[in-house]
């Protein structure tokens, strides 16, 4: 009896590249003109896993996360793998947007792909664990027809495969 191949799907968000590219971001705020003479924050919580980006305005907040993308995707990080809150006013006449990152792949989401695996119609098997799925197969051939039907198909997360075996 031959053993099956397989392989994981995860969404992972690498931490330390998220700090680099904060830092990154909040230096080019610093140096940015528009930025001038502004108090714009810019502040990252390892722990909670949150972002909070602080300004005078709308428009300086609006920037400042068009900037921070930017820096992450410089950085190897999905903009996917950010959930922006709207645009809140802050104490002191001032604006403050909060972003929460998302790690691994939740219940609904891990049903929706297993569905849509499912209609591929190949000879597959998906097992759900915890925070990623696994993918089992005889042929790897079909292994990768999965891979690339998830790589072209638009989901609202970033999706790494691993342990392909």
């Amino acid at each position: 009896m031959a053993r099956d191949n397989s392989f994981d799907i995860e969404s992972v968000v690498d931490l330390q590249e998220v700090d680099n590219g904060v830092n990154q971001a909040h230096k080019e705020i610093a140096n940015r003109f528009d930025f001038k003479g502004s108090d714009t924050t810019l502040t990252f919580d390892r722990e909670q896993k949150t972002l909070i980006l602080e300004s005078e305005d709308e428009f300086k907040v609006k920037s400042a996360v068009d900037i921070l993308l930017t820096r992450l995707a410089k950085r190897g990080v999905s903009p996917k793998s950010l959930i922006l809150d709207e645009p809140e006013s802050a104490p002191g006449g001032r604006a403050k947007q909060k972003a929460t990152i998302q790690q691994g792949i939740s219940k609904e989401k891990a049903q929706e792909i297993n569905v849509f695996i499912k209609s591929l119609k190949l000879k597959v098997q998906v097992q759900i664990q915890e925070d990623k799925m696994r993918v089992f197969g005889r042929s790897r051939d079909e292994l990768q027809l999965v891979i690339n039907a998830l790589k072209e198909k638009e989901l609202s997360i970033p999706l790494t495969f691993t342990n392909y075996r």
